[in-house]
Parts: structure tokens; sequence; C-alpha cells
């Protein structure tokens, strides 16, 4: 499973670059949010950055932008790019960032895959989302690019924006790309019939968020830097606006910090 590195316990010192890889920051960017943790990521690295653009940006409103995606998807459209200045050679490893749409990386990362050839690269997926989808895209991903390395990712909720320079940067230092003082992470415990008391802190992190409507049935936990996460195991309920969409199990990610808030890191589908 790719990892999401943000998870790991790590005591983060200040950043410092580590190795001497040539790396790039390539990403594409809705509502700003994937670009700043582009930025941040490129900060960290002192790597050079891109911002993919489009000929036909999407323009309109968040339901506009997913109405258009719908249709180009059922129409096969591609969605076309601009040529990218980078040249993908020059790089030993490159940093892909995009919002996460109906489950996997958004429609100009198509167009740049099949436009690019990043055999024998390492890419690093980074991602932001309403609820989950780094693993997912970075599957895709790997399917697009048969004969480039794909190297654990990362991603955040827009719901988490405010926190993400730290999650940023313990990604960075877990993975050995920054210098850091790390300590080794915690295993989840073995998962137990979910209680009572841990229903609770899912219902309270899950709140009414509507893309989101399962029913746990056991946990797992760990401490995790001052705070406690808990991996729910849960069935996928039918949702009404996608009733042919077949209940599943996944995996609820919550973190609960206490005194400041109790809150869903990701989802796992």
């Amino acid at each position: 499973m790719i990892a999401v590195a943000f998870m790991a316990l790590i005591a983060v010192g200040c950043g410092q670059r580590k190795g001497s890889e040539k790396i790039l920051v390539l990403y594409y960017s809705q509502t700003g949010n994937t670009k700043a943790v582009a930025e941040e990521m490129a900060k960290n690295l002192k790597a050079d950055i891109e911002e993919l653009s489009l000929e036909n940006p999407y323009d309109g409103d968040f339901q506009a932008t997913i109405e258009r995606c719908k249709q180009e998807r059922e129409d096969s459209t591609i969605c076309l790019i601009r040529p990218i200045k980078a040249n993908i050679e020059d790089y030993d490893i490159i940093f892909i960032g995009y919002p996460v749409w109906f489950g996997t990386f958004a429609p100009p990362l198509t167009t740049l895959f099949l436009n690019e050839d990043f055999s024998g690269k390492k890419i690093v997926p980074f991602c932001t989302f309403g609820s989950g989808g780094l693993e997912s895209s970075a599957k895709d991903i790997a399917e697009m690019q048969p004969n480039a390395e794909i190297l654990p990712g990362f991603g955040i909720r827009a719901a988490l924006m405010d926190r993400m320079p730290k999650f940023v940067k313990q990604f960075l230092v877990v993975n050995d790309y920054i210098k850091g003082k790390e300590i080794e992470p915690v295993d989840f415990e073995y998962p137990h019939p979910i209680m009572e008391s841990e229903l609770d802190i899912y219902n309270t992190a899950v709140g009414d968020y509507p893309m989101l409507n399962a029913e746990p049935f056991d946990a797992a936990m760990r401490s995790n830097n001052g705070s406690i996460e808990y991996c729910f195991n849960a069935i996928d309920k039918l949702r009404e606006d996608n009733p042919d969409m077949p209940a599943d199990t996944i995996k609820v990610y919550v973190l609960v910090t206490y005194g400041v808030d109790t809150v869903f890191t990701r989802v796992v589908r």
C-alpha cells in the first residue's frame, strides 16, 4: 500500500535538503490548495517548480467544474495542457501534485502522463482531497507510467490545510528528503470491536460530511506525537447520489488531539 507518511511520528528539526538528486515539483491546482502544497514542497526541497497550464481552463465554480469533468469522462475527451517548460530528462525525482476528482488525479494529469515519458524516473505523488484518493490515484499513475518508480506519496484533506506546512515537513523528513530528527512510527494495535466511546469519536470526526456514509465495526489505535490516531474499519453504505456504488469495507483514519479537535484525516477505499 502506498504510504501516507504524514501520519508517521516524528520530531521535525529545521529542514535541510539531503542527497544530490535533482528534483522537480510539477503540479496542477484548481482552487489553490495543491499550489500551496507544491510551493511548500519546493521550498523545503529547494527544488524547481512548475505549474501545469490548460488550453481551456476550468474556470467555473465547483459544481460547474465537476459537471464538465464528468462530461469529459463520458465523452473520453482529453483535457489539453500547454507544453511544460521543464525537461523531464534533467531530473531524478519528480513530485507530481494534483487535486483528487472522482477518486483519482484531475484530468490535466491524464494528459501529462500521455504526453510525457517518466521511464526510469522516481515519481512522488502528492494530492489534496475532500476525503481521500492518494492510494487509488497513485495506483493509476503506476498504470499510466509502468516504467517509473512510484514512491510513497503525500495527501491532505482540504479541511486540514491550516496544518499543511507541518504535515509536509513531517513527510519529507520521514522519507529522508530533508534532515530532521525522526522518531520511529508506532504500529497500530490489533483491531478490536468498536466500543461506544470510539463510535462517539468516529461520529464527532465525520460529522455530517456528505461524501462519507459508513458504519465502523472495529478500531485500532496508536499514539501519534501527542495525539491519538484511530484506524476504523467501516462498511461503506450506499449514497443517495450514487446508489449503484457497491457497499465495501473502507478505512477511516481519525486524529484526536485532546483539548484541540477530533478530525478524520483520510479515507482509504
